[in-house]
Formats: C-alpha cells, structure tokens, sequence
C-alpha cells in the first residue's frame, strides 16, 4: 500500500464506532510540529469542539495542519466556571478535544479537572500518547529513569521550603519545571538543600532549534546560568540522594 493512501486511511478513521461521545486528551508538539501524531490529527479532525489553552498559539498548529474545527478557549482563569457546561455538551452528544499550548494536558497544565468532572458524571475521557516535555529530559539526563518522581514547578512562595526540605532526602530521579527567569535562583535552592555536588541536568528549548542540555554539579551549573541568562521552556531533572550521601 503506498504510504500516501494509508495516511488517508488514517485520517478516515471513525472517533469512535459505538458513537459515544467521550473528551479527548490530545497532546501537541512541544516545539517541533513533526512531533504532531496521525492519530492526535485524526481526532482534532473530526470532534465538534476543540478546547485550547490560548486559541491564539493553538491557532498556527491547527492552520499548519489545516484544521478547522471550532476552538474553545479553556485555560486555568476560567476552567472553573467551564467544565459544567462542558460535561453536559459531551453528554448531549457532542465529541470535545482538549489540547494545551504545548505538550500532554493536565501536566501542569489546565486538564485535571474537567478529566474528573467527567469520569465523575461516567463521561468517557480517552488519553492519547504524545509529547511531553519531562520524558525526553529525563532519559537526556543520563540519571536513573526506572524510578523517578516528577514535581512540576516548586511553589513560589509558602511551601517551597517545606518541600524543598522534604525531597532532600528523596533516592528517586526528581523532575522539575522552571521558567527561565528563576532557574538560577532554583539551582541555589537546590544547591542548599541537597549540596553543591549534586548532580543535575537542565534541557532548555527541548526539540527547538537552540535545544541544548548541561549536566553536572548543581553549583557549576549554578554559575554557568548565572553569567548565561536562559531563554524558552526549562525541565530541570535532579539526581536522587545516593546511600554516601
């Protein structure tokens, strides 16, 4: 079969040949577009409704695809007040999709609530493999990845201490996110609370074309950022506390 027919096939592909209406969890290219799946294509395709994070980014992905379902605005200042509304449309027939800016919903991202309101009215919610930023981060990092505990962003404020305090002991792989601007201080953080020498490593614009990854000891890492100020998108993957330490 040639390869041109078999992707049209693909996207001929029924959503669902039971006809329930169910959400669709589609993850999106965290940087490079070729990361987009036939399937995620397939179901942006064909649902009624697509719920995005900001309309406006997600409107380049859906043009380059040539995409024309309807778009939803759904992000974290009025998820709240959405997903009531949004249960009801899928229980009244309607196939809705959610995708973010970037990467698999609910990771940090707006995601986790309408996914339970709807499996709490037995909507069905159905969750396609795809990108996500801390997977490549991770195996990158050259650490242990058998086990490994992701803590997304620390919090800003009341807690970080706490929690800082508490993962000092952690032996698994710890994950994080960080926003440009706070990664140096994040790196002193960590530097205070599990050692100067512990070991660390930090991918940057994962996938994009200044993609790059540093591994080493916190404090050197520490300083390099501090003398390079980053730009983009940042997972920052620790190593666990080792049995010397």
């Amino acid at each position: 079969m040639q390869l041109g027919l078999y992707l049209r096939k693909i996207c001929l592909v029924n959503l669902d040949e039971s006809n329930t209406s169910k959400l669709y969890i589609v993850p999106t290219p965290i940087g490079n577009l070729e990361d987009m799946t036939f399937r995620a294509l397939s179901v942006l395709k064909q649902v009624d409704v697509i719920l995005a994070e900001d309309t406006r980014t997600s409107g380049k992905l859906l043009k380059h695809y040539n995409i024309e379902t309807p778009m939803l605005s759904h992000h974290m200042h009025n998820e709240h007040k959405m997903v009531d509304r949004i249960v009801d449309r899928i229980q009244n027939g309607e196939n809705f999709a959610l995708i973010s800016d970037a990467g698999t919903p609910a990771i940090s991202d707006p995601g986790f609530l309408l996914t339970r309101a709807c499996l709490e009215k037995q909507v069905d919610v159905e969750c396609l493999p795809g990108a996500t930023a801390f997977v490549p981060a991770l195996v990158n990092s050259g650490f242990p990845n058998d086990r490994f505990v992701f803590e997304g962003f620390l919090p800003v404020k009341k807690g970080r201490q706490t929690r800082l305090q508490m993962l000092a002991e952690e032996t698994r792989t710890m994950i994080f996110y960080e926003s440009p601007h706070k990664l140096a201080r994040t790196l002193e953080s960590f530097e205070q609370f599990f050692g100067e020498t512990r070991l660390v490593s930090v991918s940057r614009e994962l996938t994009k074309l200044f993609e790059e990854t540093l591994r080493g000891p916190v404090n050197e890492i520490k300083e390099y950022y501090l003398k390079n100020p980053p730009k983009g998108e940042i997972v920052i993957v620790v190593k666990g506390k080792s049995p010397k330490e």
